[in-house]
């Protein structure tokens, strides 16, 4: 379990102001915020959505939701529709690196807020915008993670084939732009060491979530076929699927000939790896429900645990299907430290490994306009003042 640290990060000095809220957004600046970027979190006088997202809770009663992609920043509330609020954001604004929102296109045209509006006041700044479907025709659009996933495709591949198109168990497509959101500010920063200038950075949830859908993508681009819902199988590879063992389920993930001839071998049906259906990956593909036949008759034998371990001895990919906690358990159980603690809670670590420049989590997330009057943190020592 790791916890925090007050050496600087890698991006120690980085002056973010973060306009943004609910999901896409948050999670990009507290990436940044993990490794020493400096995010003052500018929220309306109600605060980011997700603050009221209840339940579950903490132990202070405070939306988890919320304090899942909030750490490590300071909150300011600002009334944009009057005056001194808008200063105040036009002043933060114009004194940093990167400003990011995700507010609808136009939005922040309104307050002076734009891309061009900042570049006229801070030529070096950073300028993200995160919108659910570009700026164009689909400006309008409401960018809900879960109707990106319909309109995006992914609810079609999505769920069993005679069943209903399922949506992923979270918010898959806003973490996925979150993280572009990362990439592009990071390139726009290099650009700018080289320019002296910014520029903009432009992240949309449903082209995030195309470029996501990879070799499904490829596949409908090259054929001209739409792929369909194939449950828990893959369309390209066989078995690789859930099984049902005697007590519960697991995956088997095979992904060549060798791994299909040791799996069959321990099942103790290697005749298998020998038939025609089964010899080969295509032919295994193209007798999927024959061969599925076979391996739950073999696996009812024994408990899943079993089997992985039996598995794992010989080669074969597999694993129980775990729910969260018993993933965060078996993530613990690889030494891979999964989960960080900030001031007595706990929360789930940052994803990125640096040798020389590890993600620190300094602060819980904040309360509503705790920082009220906060000014940039002093690179130097680290220090902030909370009012001029």
């Amino acid at each position: 379990m790791t916890s925090g640290t007050e050496r600087p990060g890698v991006l120690a000095g980085l002056r973010v102001a973060d306009f943004s809220r609910v999901l896409a957004g948050p999670y990009a600046t507290m990436t940044l915020a993990d490794f020493g970027a400096d995010v003052i979190k500018i929220e309306s006088p109600a605060g980011d959505d997700t603050r009221h997202w209840k339940p579950p809770v903490d132990a202070a009663g405070n939306a988890t939701y919320f304090g899942s992609v909030n750490r490590n920043k300071r909150s300011v509330a600002l009334d944009l529709t009057s005056e001194p609020g808008l200063a105040e954001a036009r002043r933060l604004a114009a004194s940093a690196d990167v400003v990011i929102e995700n507010f609808r296109p136009g939005v922040m045209a309104r307050f002076g807020l734009d891309y061009d509006a900042v570049r006229a006041l801070n030529p070096r700044a950073v300028y993200c915008s995160i919108t659910g479907f570009g700026t164009g025709e689909g400006a309008a659009l409401a960018g809900y993670d879960l109707l990106v996933q319909a309109v995006g495709g992914l609810m079609s591949i999505t769920g069993e084939p005679e069943g209903e198109p399922a949506k992923a168990g979270v918010a898959l497509v806003d973490v996925l732009c979150g993280q572009n959101a990362v990439a592009g500010i990071l390139l726009a920063l290099r650009e700018r060491e080289r320019t002296g200038r910014g520029q903009l950075v432009e992240v949309n949830l449903l082209q995030s979530l195309l470029a996501a859908l990879t070799n499904q993508a490829a596949s409908t681009l090259v054929t001209g076929r739409a792929p369909r819902r194939l449950g828990n199988q893959h369309p390209s590879i066989a078995p690789y699927a859930v099984f049902p063992a005697a007590d519960r389920d697991l995956v088997i993930a095979v992904g060549n000939d060798k791994q299909f001839r040791a799996l069959t071998a321990e099942l103790g049906i290697p005749a298998l790896a020998d038939d025609e259906r089964y010899a080969t990956n295509e032919a295994r593909v193209a007798h999927r429900e024959h061969l599925r036949a076979e391996l739950e008759a073999a696996l009812a034998a024994a408990p899943a645990a079993a089997w992985v371990a039996r598995f794992a001895a010989r080669g074969v990919p597999a694993g129980l299907v775990n729910d969260v906690a018993e993933a965060i358990a078996f993530a613990e159980s690889l030494g891979l430290e999964p989960v960080a603690e900030i001031a007595q809670s706990r929360t789930v670590a940052n994803p990125i490994g640096l040798s020389e420049s590890a993600p620190a989590y300094r602060t819980p997330p904040p309360a509503l306009d705790q920082h009220a009057g906060a000014d940039w943190n002093d690179a130097s020592t680290g220090q902030g003042k909370e009012s001029r």
